[in-house]
């Protein structure tokens, strides 16, 4: 059982914009330790409700120990971890900005990937495209009659309940409740055009000590059995970084054009690092 003390960090951005081998290259440094997808935040807000809602609690309200207990739990769950730098990735996060920072006791620092949303619906289509004849996706299942045509099935995804729409809805959310201090965008484009000049900015932003990544031999280390979703591939990454070229007009075709920004993170990027 570890006894190092945990500094603990948010990657939590937008689907198919590279968190996955962002994180994958964070975890080359040995003082950091990156989360597969996690449901970390989700089970601290079940706990937060469920003490909430036994009567014991409620009769004899104790809003320091109920969060302390909820604490313990983050921090417990990390204890087991060698490394003193945690990167918690889940696109719930910025939901609940305000519970982590009472958590931490401090402000939060959220590494924000983003990219363009036709190229994330690209992104999308074609895992759809590589999964259909032998898997049907949970959004599939849900509305089969959209999932019939290209538009349709790029609605869907971005309907507010789904992966598309509920990230940047949690992203212009946050920005709205006032945490833009507390949020570092990653454009999917420059980290995959210039890695190190993406991990430069990143390093400067969560004030640790900079490290020589290798961006040619990216080793995957955070594991997930995508089935769960019904996706097989779904993250999947390459081991050297690339730049992916920009396919929305050739899958899309006119839809590229309704889908197009201008996005909430583009006043926060500048144009060179997207």
């Amino acid at each position: 059982m570890s006894t190092i003390p945990k500094t603990i960090h948010i990657i939590c951005g937008m689907p198919r914009s590279g968190s996955t081998i962002l994180g994958n290259i964070l975890a080359q440094n040995p003082r950091f330790h990156v989360t597969p997808t996690s449901g970390m935040v989700e089970l601290l807000a079940a706990m937060r409700t469920t003490m909430e809602k036994i009567g014991e609690f409620r009769a004899a309200p104790n809003e320091e120990a109920v969060m302390g207990a909820i604490r313990g739990a983050l921090f417990g769950y990390f204890e087991p971890v060698d490394r003193p730098v945690i990167f918690d990735r889940s696109r719930s996060w910025l939901f609940e900005v305000e519970m982590l920072e009472v958590l931490l006791r401090r402000k939060a620092k959220v590494i924000v990937p983003v990219r363009d949303i036709p190229e994330i619906l690209v992104s999308f289509e074609r895992l759809w495209r590589d999964n259909k004849a032998v898997r049907t996706p949970i959004q599939q299942e849900v509305s089969p009659v959209e999932f019939r045509s290209l538009e349709g099935r790029c609605n869907v995804w971005l309907q507010p309940a789904q992966p598309v729409g509920r990230a940047y809805i949690g992203i212009q959310d946050a920005l709205t409740r006032g945490f833009r201090d507390r949020m570092h965008f990653v454009h999917f484009d420059y980290l995959t055009r210039n890695p190190t000049g993406a991990l430069q900015d990143i390093y400067r932003f969560l004030e640790e000590t900079p490290f020589a990544h290798d961006f040619e031999h990216v080793e995957q280390v955070t594991m997930e059995d995508d089935l769960v979703h019904g996706v097989k591939g779904l993250h999947d990454i390459r081991p050297a970084v690339r730049p992916v070229p920009r396919r929305a007009r050739e899958m899309l075709g006119a839809l590229a054009d309704k889908f197009k920004g201008p996005f909430i993170w583009d006043e926060y990027i500048p144009k060179e690092k997207r």
